[in-house]
């Protein structure tokens, strides 16, 4: 049976669980488990939800038949002073995604991912970026969605698709 779920869009009150998602995003390896505080409190991480929901960010939200989260996908427009780990440049809203292990392989990623792209579209966004490390199983999705690796770095790519 196939699994079910819904995608919706972010709101203010998701800010805690777009959190947990990048706790997911970071402990993304099999047995990683570095704590929540300790992933957050990292500037590199935390900027990704800090004061989350300013003008610029947008996202989506996955949940499952109950209507519980179950991962989530969202950009932020970051200035180059607090440059994610997938940061191209002004105007270019750098993603993250993040799913619970128990729901990945089944679509959710790639339903997320398509959501938040064809929105950045429909906001006139010309590219849309991320970062994802070498040996991340991801990187497949965002090859197969038309993301291309634009700048090769050390343990980890910066990957760009164009939207338009």
């Amino acid at each position: 049976m196939a699994a079910t779920f819904g995608i919706r869009p972010a709101t203010q009150a998701d800010g805690t669980f777009l959190g947990d998602m990048v706790v997911e995003a970071a402990n993304w390896r099999q047995g990683g488990a570095r704590p929540r505080y300790d992933v957050l409190a990292q500037p590199e991480y935390g900027r990704y939800v800090m004061a989350w929901m300013r003008p610029g960010d947008a996202g989506y939200v996955a949940v499952d038949a109950q209507d519980r989260p179950i991962g989530a996908a969202w950009y932020r427009m970051l200035p180059p002073t607090e440059a994610g780990f997938g940061y191209v440049g002004a105007g270019v809203p750098e993603l993250i995604i993040g799913v619970r292990p128990i729901w990945r392989a089944q679509g959710v990623g790639r339903a997320l991912l398509q959501h938040l792209c064809d929105h950045a579209r429909t906001q006139g966004f010309g590219r849309i970026s991320l970062s994802v490390e070498h040996d991340n199983f991801a990187r497949t999705l965002y090859r197969s969605e038309g993301f291309a690796v634009t700048d090769p770095g050390h343990g980890r790519d910066t990957m760009v698709k164009r939207l338009q």
